[in-house]
């Protein structure tokens, strides 16, 4: 008898040690806040505001107009650079085209005209030497004819060289000079084309506008907030663990969240962060014992479609660890 009584003491104790390997807990509860990321849409350019689509409150989608800015000062404008690129192109055209074809016609008809008075002199200048040898003729006379022949010679050379620069009218460096200037000209249209662009002003996503600074008829400068708009799917909740309770919290875990706008109603979600630095509770705690507590900051990532969970709105978490986060349908929505 008194064997079988140890034999039940150290089975007893056994079962209690294995029970004592066991998570005591397998869920962290805590609270925090539903937080959404912000944008602030800004105007890219200057202008005044002559159409302002939104309220605060409204639900907008990505590139849905959230204000539009005059623009018929910027239409004037690529007005005016389209005309310099035209000016331009016709300029380059010009120039990759060389001289009109009567240009070319006349510049050869004077180079032939050039080129049969030369014929003539040429002749004269002989007979002349020809005849100062033999006394037929004064030395100033074959002078003169010499001189006529030298002039008409360099007029042969300067038409001749008239006629090639029309039948090649630009050098290379002009032609490259000439296309550089078409793309400076198309450059400065193409900025103003986005300038226009820019003037109306769309949310970059998704979400709930919760301000706006402006009113229509306004002027902004370049960066001012037309609106804010927060991003609702997913939103977080940024939740406060102790030091004691952290290490069993894994990345990926599943978190039930609740919020008193939906009573009964529990909303998903997973751990995105665990910040590697334990800090003193938040000023926004309730007691003082509370916050002089170092706690790691956990933050919960909530899928959010339907856009029920909004910035602001105190909820209720709780961790599944372990066991429980691995138990089949112990999350839903």
């Amino acid at each position: 008898m008194r064997k079988r009584r140890i034999i039940y003491f150290f089975a007893a104790l056994a079962m209690t040690a294995a029970c004592s390997e066991r998570p005591a807990v397998s869920v962290i509860s805590a609270s925090g806040t539903v937080e959404a990321p912000e944008v602030n849409v800004a105007a890219r350019v200057p202008g005044q505001i002559t159409e302002l689509a939104v309220e605060e409150g409204r639900r907008v989608a990505a590139g849905d107009v959230l204000a539009r800015l005059d623009t018929s000062s910027y239409e004037i404008q690529l007005r005016q650079a389209e005309a310099g690129v035209a000016l331009a192109r016709a300029q380059l055209e010009l120039l990759v085209r060389g001289a009109r074809d009567e240009d070319i016609r006349q510049a050869e008809e004077q180079l032939k005209q050039v080129e049969t008075s030369l014929k003539v002199a040429e002749d004269d200048f002989r007979r002349m030497s020809t005849l100062e040898r033999a006394g037929g003729v004064s030395s100033k006379q074959r002078e003169d004819a010499e001189a006529r022949y030298n002039v008409l010679s360099a007029q042969k050379k300067a038409a001749s060289e008239a006629l090639a620069k029309l039948r090649s009218l630009a050098r290379p460096e002009e032609v490259r000079a000439a296309e550089a200037r078409l793309r400076q000209a198309e450059a400065a249209a193409d900025l103003l084309r986005k300038t226009i662009a820019d003037c109306t002003i769309v949310s970059p996503v998704a979400g709930l506008v919760t301000r706006k600074p402006v009113e229509a008829g306004e002027y902004v400068m370049t960066g001012s907030t037309v609106a804010s708009v927060a991003a609702l799917d997913p939103v977080h909740v940024m939740l406060y663990i102790s030091e004691k309770e952290v290490g069993r919290v894994r990345l990926g875990d599943p978190v039930e969240v609740s919020v008193d706008s939906f009573p009964g109603r529990l909303f998903t979600g997973r751990v995105a962060y665990i910040s590697p630095e334990a800090e003193f509770t938040p000023k926004n705690v309730q007691t003082k014992e509370d916050r002089v507590k170092l706690v790691f900051g956990v933050k919960v990532v909530i899928p959010n479609p339907e856009g029920l969970l909004k910035p602001g709105l105190p909820a209720d978490a709780v961790i599944k660890t372990g066991a429980a986060a691995e138990k089949p349908g112990s999350s839903r929505s």
